[in-house]
């Protein structure tokens, strides 16, 4: 995908989202007037990719120094990825740090729908968006405000068809990627299984759902979201190393700590497909814990809804916390999570939370989400022809819109790390 003059910038493109966006976002680069390459590392990459790009067929162990020589031999100023914890991405990213090259991470979007994760360097965890309130409000007052648009155009079925044909050839492919691993926790054979027996069971999730729902009416509860287990924000980015132990956690905080009035309402997340029961395991673990009569699990019900009328929400670091934010309900993170600032959300300890919540300041909210809107999000989304051609345009502009020399982003690099608390980068200070 390269053109006959000299580029001033040349884009490598490791591993996307299922589908076509990274292919059509490479392709709009070129057409103004970058070089792109792309290096395939499963045969999903390479159905997605099929044209144009480099298989990288070898083990994990050689994997790092086939990078360095690769950006080395083709000047890659650029390195883009989807998500920076997969090992491949981690080993590539700390080497592309070295080097001085710039690093563009997508990821689901901070705020959503209609919005994507844009970063430099890194997403979630890694992110160097700052936590210190001052410097939030600080930088607040020069940006506009979130503009209050049209929904993007998105559908279900588009992801699950990206995301079945790509794993599908994942598997297929497996004869010219012998040593590629996935960064999934779960089987790729497994997780088909589980959307087979989830769909299944829709109709009776739902009438569940209801009876719970009515029952709680009125009624004070706080919300548990449930995470996904695989999910690189409980496996990289909390302090738990599942999310059964994060139920175990807040079921014992809950059970010794919360006004016995309160009730706790556990949301299952919708793409859970694994093979755990979590009615049954909630059930047993609150009756163990002589809280049965006050704990009750949902698959189902609309987020936002059941955000408005809790008393708060406990969560280790999804973005289901910004939605309680938006209504003012109090949000305690057990993880690492961008919106954990200072004043946003509670700042205490879970067991405090339950009777003592700490109220979201406005204000603050507001200027926070001007900050993230500006130096994070980008608008579109992957669930639709349009919304990927909306998510193309705004993020060729953010990846664009610099363009410093090697020597000047190290320089830039050690700057941040001496100075960063004058920006909008977070420092060990700001971060909690």
């Amino acid at each position: 995908m390269n053109t006959g003059r000299k580029p001033s910038r040349c884009f490598l493109f490791l591993q996307g989202p299922p589908g076509p966006f990274f292919p059509l976002l490479g392709r709009e680069l070129v057409r103004r007037g970058c070089a792109v390459h792309r290096i395939n590392l499963s045969g999903g990459d390479r159905y997605d990719w099929p044209h144009g790009a480099v298989d990288y067929r070898g083990r994990m162990k050689n994997w790092p120094l086939f990078f360095d020589q690769f950006v080395q031999d083709h000047a890659v100023t650029d390195v883009v990825v989807y998500g920076d914890c997969r090992p491949v991405h981690l080993a590539a990213l700390r080497l592309a740090q070295l080097r001085g090259l710039q690093v563009h991470v997508f990821e689901e979007g901070y705020i959503r729908p209609d919005w994507m994760t844009l970063e430099r360097d890194g997403v979630n965890g890694h992110s160097r968006l700052a936590r210190d309130p001052e410097v939030i409000l600080a930088a607040a007052q020069w940006l506009p405000e979130v503009p209050s648009l049209p929904s993007i155009t998105a559908a279900f079925s588009r992801r699950a068809r990206d995301s079945y044909w790509h794993y599908h050839h994942v598997v297929l492919g497996r004869w010219r990627f012998p040593f590629y691993t996935s960064h999934r926790a779960a089987s790729i054979v497994g997780e088909g299984i589980g959307w087979l027996l989830r769909f299944a069971r829709s109709s009776l999730r739902a009438q569940q759902a209801q009876a719970v729902l009515d029952e709680i009416a009125g009624r004070h509860f706080f919300l548990f979201p449930l995470q996904l287990t695989g999910d690189y924000q409980i496996r990289a980015h909390s302090p738990f190393a599942s999310m059964r132990m994060a139920a175990d956690y807040v079921l014992r905080s809950f059970a010794r700590h919360a006004p016995a009035q309160a009730m706790l309402l556990v949301k299952e997340h919708p793409m859970d497909v694994g093979y755990r029961n979590w009615r049954r395991y909630l059930m047993r673990e609150a009756r163990r814990l002589g809280v049965a009569d006050r704990v009750r699990h949902i698959d189902g019900g609309e987020l936002s809804e059941l955000c408005a009328a809790s008393a708060g929400m406990v969560c280790v670091n999804s973005t289901s916390g910004t939605l309680a934010l938006e209504v003012g309900i109090p949000v305690i993170v057990l993880g690492d999570a961008v919106y954990d600032v200072p004043g946003v959300t509670h700042q205490g300890t879970l067991d405090a939370f339950w009777s003592r919540p700490e109220l979201p300041e406005g204000d603050l909210y507001r200027a926070f989400k001007k900050v993230l809107h500006a130096r994070c999000l980008v608008r579109g989304g992957l669930a639709s022809a349009s919304a990927i051609r909306t998510l193309i345009a705004n993020s060729v502009e953010r990846m664009l819109a610099e363009d410093p020399s090697p020597g000047e982003k190290l320089r830039a690099a050690a700057a941040r790390g001496a100075s960063s608390r004058q920006e909008l980068g977070s420092s060990p200070e700001s971060s909690r």
